[in-house]
């Protein structure tokens, strides 16, 4: 009770907080001219994970976004896994609330090991990245072999961090209903008249979302430094620490056959709710350094390397399916009782440690050959992961039930062996621009990879290495039919890299497959002039995917091998329009996956599980001319239906949910400040929002209950 009305009370300040920004138009000073604004192009951008320099987006043979600092903010965004409202094509995949974010683009589920960047370099995502130091993120749409040796086809996400460009500070106070509060400072001051310059962000914040025993905390603490070395030479060095901790909240699930209506659970609750559930803790120290120089006015080499060590405890009491206490049996085993019954798992990993180490040299620049004009990059990158793991807890604790109510008791003894990973790369990639003429471009990359991998069990045994070297091709052609009209058509190829599970079930026990090759086709249109820009896509996208033939009840009766495709075939289309004080933007895809080619001909044609086949999202920004300063923002987003089984007899249906929010710039005793508020879920829809088929069990999670939240930034 307390909670509800701590809730009901504080929307009264909000509510005068929004009708405030409404009338207050007609005693602002100014409108202040600050970089973070909510009417940024994002196609006029470059994207840096690309590879291809200062190209902008609109002049690129690819699709990506750009999520700037001040569109995240504006949507309420502090965290990784809620980009997902931002684009169409990229969705979620098991984005547990708590827990690190999970995400698929264009329909494949995105490696948190081998597809995050961090200003280009390899890092790790099992862990929860803060926002506050990181001037935009980066999410590149399509096979990314020209820009990763290893990673999941259809995308990469690069964290591009905050540098200094000035003298400008900020400090930002928000909150959230049910009672989360933060408050954050960004100091940026140039030093050495200009020759330096040194920029700390800070933040901290109470957690209390509301999902029901999911309160926590978190805080941020990261620095980023340049000194300008003269002759062309620049050095920039940044280091973060950062720290969440926070319980983690389980999914729900099918009750027997049954696929319980979304408006009959409250997308409150959370089944982590033992008394002795303790928070998952991420603890993350990155550091890095970067330094270029300028051999001549056509070509430039930079240095970089960084240092990345993530620390977890990942905790929680984990409901699966109905298992009989003595025998282990359970029926059914991938979901829960029809009568809303659960085993809860007391699953603890404690001091799990996984460190990144990269180091990078590139050189890039311009020449002509003859009648050809070529921008050239080439470099080498290496990297080392390795993870390191103590035995874990996974126990029976008890009998649990679905609303949330029956306690078990804790059964923490750690009793089984974790698997300890090494793995180390060296790439080489070559990337050239072709100026064939002044309309008309071509683009080839390659990558040369090689990999070693190794992996122990903690108890010394099952030990597993191999080595695999394989090159990647990328090209793409370019036509400028217009000054305003640019046609594109594309191809290459991506890596994953897999090996049997080294178990006696198995025949090929510890063996590695041969390295899976993706292969992705797109063609393009995009268009951009001074009130529209907007692009349409469509894409081909091939996946080998790994089975499990045999039996697999005896020993080396199963035989894990590539069998067959998961193929994804889809449109994108999207619009930037201003017109006067309205602004429209959009995203839309339209989505065919298959599995195609596989051993057991009853599977091709399926759909994959947890992979919507439609999706929208919609905003409209108006900007009233009676009211300087101020931009009023309706947002739509839209779900198609996913199927929850992997056989497609069950599907959840699509959703729609909307959002209103209203910007306000003015001056404050001689300040620019910016005063943001919001709601999202406007109507307060009850829908379920994906539906995971995670660790061979199914798991239903709702779309978030309506929400409020506001903040406030001052600049000084």
């Amino acid at each position: 009770m307390a909670r509800r009305l701590s809730s009901s009370f504080l929307r009264l300040p909000l509510a005068a907080a929004a009708l405030l920004a409404l009338t207050a138009g007609a005693h602002a000073q100014t409108t202040p001219t600050e970089v973070v604004t909510v009417t940024g192009r994002s196609s006029a951008l470059p994207a840096t994970i690309a590879g291809f320099g200062d190209t902008p987006l609109a002049r690129s043979p690819f699709q990506a976004s750009v999520l700037n600092t001040g569109l995240l903010l504006d949507s309420g965004i502090d965290s990784l896994g809620e980009i997902t409202k931002l684009d169409a094509s990229i969705g979620d995949a098991y984005n547990a609330p708590g827990y690190w974010a999970s995400m698929r683009v264009r329909g494949y589920e995105l490696d948190n090991r081998h597809n995050y960047r961090r200003d280009g370099l390899p890092i790790n995502a099992e862990t929860a990245p803060l926002m506050d130091n990181k001037e935009s993120i980066e999410v590149l749409k399509g096979t990314s072999g020209a820009q990763a040796g290893i990673s999941s086809p259809a995308g990469l996400v690069n964290f591009v961090v905050k540098r200094p460009r000035g003298d400008q500070k900020s400090v930002l106070l928000g909150w959230t209903e049910s009672g989360s509060l933060k408050a954050a400072a960004d100091i940026d001051q140039q030093l050495l008249d200009g020759q330096a310059g040194l920029r700390i962000n800070a933040s901290v914040e109470k957690l209390d979302p509301l999902q029901h025993d999911t309160e926590g905390h978190r805080h941020l603490l990261a620095a980023a430094g340049m000194l300008s070395l003269g002759s062309g030479g620049k050095l920039e060095a940044e280091v973060e620490f950062s720290h969440q901790s926070q319980p983690s909240v389980p999914g729900y699930s099918m009750l027997g056959d049954t696929l319980p209506k979304a408006s009959t659970v409250d997308p409150r609750l959370n089944l982590n709710n033992q008394p002795w559930s303790l928070p998952v803790v991420f603890d993350g120290q990155t550091a890095s350094l970067r330094w270029t120089q300028a051999l001549s006015a056509q070509w430039q080499l930079s240095a970089q390397a960084m240092l990345q060590r993530l620390q977890t405890d990942d905790r929680a009491a984990f409901p699966v399916g109905l298992f009989d206490p003595v025998t282990y049996d359970c029926a059914p085993c991938d979901r829960y009782s029809a009568d809303g019954h659960v085993s809860l798992w007391d699953f603890r990993s404690e001091n799990e440690h996984r460190d990144t180490r990269t180091a990078a040299l590139t050189l890039e620049g311009k020449l002509a050959t003859g009648p050809l004009t070529h921008q050239l990059s080439t470099g080498l990158t290496w990297s080392k992961l390795t993870a390191r793991f103590g035995p874990q807890t996974y126990n029976l604790a008890g009998t649990g039930t679905v609303d949330g109510k029956t306690e078990v008791p804790a059964s923490p003894e750690a009793l089984y062996t974790n698997t300890n990973r090494d793995e180390r790369s060296v790439e080489l990639h070559l990337r050239d621009v072709l100026d064939l003429s002044q309309a008309t471009r071509l683009w080839l990359g390659l990558r040369h990879t090689r990999l070693s991998r190794g992996s122990v069990a903690t108890d010394g045994s099952e030990p597993v290495s191999y080595d695999q070297s394989f090159t990647t091709p990328w090209l793409a052609l370019t036509q400028q039919f217009t000054p305003t009209l640019m046609g594109y058509a594309s191809w290459g190829q991506g890596i994953e890299s897999d090996v049997a599970p080294n178990r006696p079930v198995y025949s090929n026990a510890g063996q590695p497959l041969p390295a899976l090759k993706s292969r992705q086709t797109e063609v393009g249109v995009k268009f951009q002039d001074r009130e529209l820009d907007a692009s349409l896509t469509a894409f081909d996208i091939h996946r080998p995917v790994s089975s499990d033939l045999g039996s697999c009840s005896d020993d080396g009766s199963c035989t894990r091998v590539s069998a067959g495709d998961a193929r994804h075939r889809g449109l994108e289309a999207s619009v930037d329009w201003h017109g006067g004080p309205l602004t429209l933007r959009g995203s839309a895809m339209a989505l065919r996956a298959r599995r195609e080619g596989a051993a057991d001909a009853a599977q091709n044609g399926l759909v994959p599980e947890n992979v919507a086949q439609r999706s929208l999202r919609a905003t409209a920004i108006y900007a009233p001319p009676q009211v300087p300063g101020l931009s009023l923002v309706l947002t739509a987003s839209h779900e198609g239906s996913r199927y929850v089984l992997p056989d497609n007899s069950v599907a959840i249906p699509g959703w729609t949910t909307w959002s209103l929010a209203s910007r306000y710039q003015t001056r404050i005793a001689g300040h620019d400040t910016v005063l943001r508020v919001g709601v999202d879920n406007l109507f307060d829809q009850r829908a379920w929002q994906e539906s995971p088929y995670q660790y061979g069990h199914v798991y239903l999670y709702p779309v978030a209950p309506r929400t409020f939240r506001a903040s406030f930034q001052a600049f000084l």
